[in-house]
């Protein structure tokens, strides 16, 4: 069976989600070969083993801190053509963030093949593996695959369910020789992100979102109450971050971050076709909003037609309650 190289997604050792759902997507198509890179390689090989993974490539350099994504892009490209020498290759799957899509964008240029961004869903084809995307503002759902060369595939979070699979996840030292590009942007600093304790917000199960009808920074409080009842993230739309209520880092639409949990919640939003394309694939969306003709309610599973800070309070309540 050809094998499909996974890019690890991991802080210091400890495997992030979205790799993980890589990993059940890759035993659809070939056998998993997970590359890992950086400090704490070494500490992700029993994770993705309980997940799929037949073997770990892992590589440590200082090059993967101190500069930008060159070097995890040499070191993907050294996976390729250790991989394809020794056998068959069938695709190569990256997570759908920033840092993700341009890693897979550089090494698809690099090996002459062809990439698919933002996949929502992957199966064995034919001819090679059948990606599914959310297209055009998710008005449209397109099936696609690479026609040219091994297939790289970003895809975004919580397109899956996690699966467990023990496999061997035999450890191997992958050989890297680092190109002249590699140190070419340096990273001078960092600034931890304030940790709030929630989930990361394209990563969460449950996003809890307010627009324009929130009507205050102030206010936001109740979307965080919702939120925190949950487990969930907190997003925010266009216009509410536009007015400066929530940070830009929690904007969901176009011009912000993608998002597709198993539970969408907006409020006072009244459904945009820029913020839908943010959340669209989420698999279940309620909304508040106290005006019944919103175009959220055409796209929604579930309307309330009221006010939020009506509704909102009373279901916060109501689901701490049963929490007990």
């Amino acid at each position: 069976m050809a094998e499909v190289l996974v890019y690890v997604d991991h802080v210091d050792g400890a495997v992030r989600k979205p790799t993980l759902e890589l990993l059940t997507l890759a035993r659809r198509i070939g056998e998993p070969v997970a590359v890992a890179l950086g400090a704490g390689a070494g500490d992700t090989a029993a994770a993705l083993a309980e997940h799929g993974a037949v073997k770990v490539l892992t590589h440590d350099a200082s090059e993967y801190a101190d500069y930008l994504v060159v070097p995890k892009v040499d070191a993907l490209q050294a996976a390729v053509e250790s991989v394809s020498a020794a056998g068959s290759l069938a695709a190569v799957l990256v997570p759908s963030s920033a840092e993700g899509k341009e890693i897979a964008a550089r090494l698809a240029l690099r090996i002459g093949s062809g990439i698919i961004t933002d996949a929502v869903d992957l199966e064995a084809g034919d001819e090679g593996p059948v990606a599914t995307q959310s297209v055009f503002a998710a008005s449209f759902t397109t099936k696609s695959r690479v026609s040219k060369g091994v297939p790289v595939v970003t895809v975004k979070p919580n397109s899956t369910a996690v699966e467990a699979a023990p496999a061997a996840g035999a450890v191997e030292s992958l050989a890297v020789t680092f190109s002249a590009q590699a140190t070419g942007t340096k990273v001078t600093g960092r600034t931890p992100r304030e940790s709030t304790g929630r989930p990361e917000l394209t990563e969460a199960a449950i996003v809890v979102s307010g627009g324009r009808g929130v009507n205050g920074a102030e206010n936001f409080a109740l979307i965080e109450s919702l939120a925190d009842s949950l487990g969930a993230a907190v997003g925010a739309s266009r216009a509410a971050v536009d007015a400066g209520w929530y940070p830009h880092t929690n904007q969901v639409g176009q011009t912000g971050k993608s998002v597709s949990p198993q539970l969408y919640i907006a409020n006072g939003i009244s459904g945009a076709i820029q913020h839908r394309a943010g959340m669209q694939t989420s698999k279940t969306i309620v909304a508040v909003n106290k005006d019944a003709e919103a175009p959220i309610f055409d796209l929604v599973d579930y309307g309330v037609v009221g006010d939020l800070f009506d509704v909102v309070p009373q279901l916060t309540e109501e689901i701490n309650t049963r929490k007990g």
